[in-house]
This record gives C-alpha cells, sequence and structure tokens, in this order.
C-alpha cells in the first residue's frame, strides 16, 4: 500500500511542476486522513502548501533553484552531507541502488540514489514501520537541513522537519550538530557548485506524477 504522506513529501521537495501546483489543494486532506505527521508540523506544512500555492510557477522554480541547486551546504543529495565527494560515499550509493532493486525498483541511467526526494518516494512504498525505520538512519542529515532552511528562514523547512517528524526515532543531537556543520555557506562558491551542476535530477524509471499523489484516493 502506498503511504500518500511520504510520496507528497518528496513531491514538495523535488523541483517544482504546473502538476504540483495544480494539485496542492488535494494533499492537506490526504495528509490528514493518513495522520502520519504530527498535528504541529501538519500545521506548519499545510501552511506551506498554501504559500506555495500563491506562488508563480516561475517564481516557485526560480526560489527552489536558488535555495537548493546553487547552495552546496542544502544539497538534497544525503550522503553529500556524510562522505561528501569521498569513495565511501560511492559505496553508500551502490548499497542504496541495490536496496531499491530488492524492492523491484531500478533508477534510470546517470540518477543518484541518495536524492532526498527519490529516497522519499522509495519509502512511499513499504510497510510503514519499515519506512519509519529506514528513515530514521537519514533523520540527522534531513533534521541538519531542516536548521539550516530555519537559520534562512526559508518555508522550505516545513516539509523538511515533518520528515525528520515520520522517522522511527529522533535524530541524535550530536550527530545532527556535526552534519550541520559538515558543509558550511563556503560550500556555495561558485567552484564547489560547478561539479553540482553537473548532476542530473533524479526520478524512478516509471515513477507516479505528483499530479497522480495529489488526486489519489486516501
Amino acid at each position: 500500500m502506498t503511504m500518500h504522506t511520504f510520496r507528497i513529501l518528496s513531491a514538495l521537495l523535488a523541483y517544482p511542476t504546473r502538476d504540483l501546483l495544480d494539485g496542492l489543494d488535494t494533499l492537506p486532506p490526504l495528509l490528514d486522513a493518513e495522520g502520519l505527521v504530527p498535528c504541529d508540523e501538519r500545521r506548519a506544512l499545510t501552511r506551506f502548501i498554501t504559500r506555495l500555492g500563491h506562488a508563480s510557477l516561475l517564481d516557485a522554480q526560480e526560489a527552489y533553484v536558488g535555495l537548493f541547486d546553487r547552495n552546496r551546504s542544502l544539497s538534497l543529495h544525503l550522503f553529500e552531507h556524510v562522505h561528501g565527494e569521498s569513495r565511501e560515499r560511492g559505496q553508500a550509493m551502490v548499497r542504496l541502488a541495490a536496496l531499491y532493486r530488492l524492492h523491484g525498483l531500478e533508477i534510470a541511467a546517470h540518477e543518484l540514489p541518495d536524492y532526498l526526494p527519490l529516497y522519499l518516494e522509495f519509502l512511499s512504498l513499504l510497510p510503514e514501520e519499515a519506512a519509519r525505520s529506514l528513515l530514521a538512519e537519514a533523520a540527522p542529515v534531513v533534521a541538519a537541513l531542516a536548521e539550516k532552511l530555519e537559520a534562512r528562514g526559508s518555508d522550505y523547512a516545513a516539509p523538511m522537519r515533518a520528515v525528520v517528524a515520520l522517522a522511527a526515532r529522533a535524530a541524535d543531537a550530536n550527530a545532527v550538530t556535526t552534519l550541520r556543520d559538515r558543509l558550511k555557506p563556503e560550500a556555495d562558491s561558485l567552484a564547489a557548485l560547478d561539479a553540482a551542476w553537473e548532476e542530473e535530477a533524479v526520478r524512478f524509471v516509471a515513477s507516479p506524477s505528483p499530479e497522480a499523489c495529489g488526486s489519489a484516493a486516501p
């Protein structure tokens, strides 16, 4: 059974599309129906969805690119915050891709499995307990990103906090601090971004669109 909450958060943290913006008003009822996100985080998430719905597609896309694509310290590639560009990151991605294949999911060529929206899309297809348990492994990175976004006053802190709240256990505070400080603003220099801009956006080969998420019955 697909969990709509994980799929919704995947869509909200991915590059905004017309389909996503057109289906935003269908998302809060799905979140309420599943009730996986705690009330406080769900209210903040609903406010984020409302504000996103008031933006034009171009403004939403420009804001997203300016935040995530132009700031390596806010990279949505999870292992970058843990391993940087070391060999360990490549090995970790191989293991994660193998986990996807174990569950019958193949990633298209040139796609990176540690992209947070892709990871959430994968988790949406698992039983709830398993999804929450696997998410807990990434929770320190996501919590660190949430803190960075909050420090910038970014609305995107709300969906990031909602992701953290879905984990089976709270993120270790020391781990969050370490990860928050690992990729500092210096990583956002033009030289540091050149390599990151060579990476392509990622999606599952046969993944449903965000619109399908928004229009699905609870």
